[in-house]
């Protein structure tokens, strides 16, 4: 007579959810909070024009199969030409796979958005936007297992548009959320110009969010960590978009306005073959943090990087 433990309790013990949710033996309900179980999110920067919105498009079903994906949020605001989101991209990103798509300074650029926003929660903004703002700066998004992830954004000021205050914005936000409780995952979108100012945002939410990526400035960052407090970072996810240019847009009428300081032909989208850029974050259920952080970068110029899984 052995008194080994049934295979069902031992992979309970172990944090293999999948297995059991899968098998029916255990509700996916009751695999939140589990010590060791896991939740796999897969962040998108900045999707740039056509180019961008279609490899997005084409490649995206084919990342949350591979990296077994559980939440997707993807950045397009500057979707249509560089510059903002209509309603038929939106809605082409939503079916493509994204669970949540954040804006940023270039929200309002497409007049269409504006009634969508209002009718769609996950499309949001920043959340530092005015008060009576269309749209929303956060979205508690329910995963197809029953878990919570809240996905939130907020936008720098340095070098950026006049605004709310992003830190305080944020710390509102969190006080109706606890992390590894309320919501198994939190994931901050800082929408900035500055490093130093998404990585003071980054310090200061760290052990209070799960995951803390920035975007805007279109160049995929090298200084993916877990900090001290368990928040994955990221400085820059980096563009959806064609790098043979000028982050993004074409490079010679870009370059020559360099040159003269004066006004030139209107700035458009390169449209050459486009690298998806992005950040894969591994947390743990039990606590919300991050155990695991890597930078993915799929087709077009770039060295190519993907997680193993």
């Amino acid at each position: 007579m052995t008194n080994q433990r049934p295979w069902w309790l031992r992979t309970l013990l172990s944090g293999r959810r999948q297995a059991l949710t899968t098998t029916g033996w255990l509700p996916s309900r009751w695999a939140t909070g589990i010590a060791g179980a896991d939740l796999r999110i897969l962040f998108l920067g900045d999707v740039l024009g056509r180019t961008g919105r279609d490899t997005v498009c084409e490649r995206l079903p084919g990342l949350r199969r591979d990296l077994r994906i559980e939440l997707a949020v993807v950045n397009a605001e500057n979707a249509s030409h560089g510059f903002g989101l209509a309603p038929d991209m939106a809605k082409a990103l939503f079916a493509a796979g994204a669970d949540v798509i954040t804006l940023g300074n270039h929200a309002w650029d497409r007049k269409e958005i504006i009634p969508f926003i209002a009718e769609n929660p996950r499309l949001i903004r920043p959340l530092n936007y005015p008060p009576g703002t269309p749209g929303a700066g956060s979205v508690l998004v329910t995963l197809q297992d029953g878990r919570k992830a809240l996905v939130l954004q907020a936008m720098g000021r340095l070098f950026m548009d006049p605004m709310d205050c992003p830190f305080r914005g944020t710390a509102e936000v969190l006080s109706k959320y606890r992390l590894g409780h309320s919501v198994q995952a939190i994931v901050a979108d800082i929408h900035a110009e500055a490093s130093s100012e998404k990585m003071a945002y980054a310090h200061t939410f760290d052990g209070q969010v799960s995951f803390v990526v920035g975007t805007h400035t279109h160049c995929p960052s090298a200084d993916a960590q877990v900090l001290p407090g368990g928040t994955g970072f990221q400085s820059d996810a980096g563009m959806c978009g064609d790098y043979d240019s000028v982050i993004g847009m074409v490079k010679d009428g870009a370059a020559m306005r360099f040159w003269r300081k004066m006004p030139g032909e209107k700035l458009g989208p390169a449209e050459g073959p486009a690298t998806v850029c992005g950040v894969f974050v591994e947390t743990d259920d039990a606590t919300g943090h991050a155990r695991r952080i890597e930078p993915v970068r799929v087709g077009g110029r770039l060295s190519q990087a993907m997680p193993a899984v």
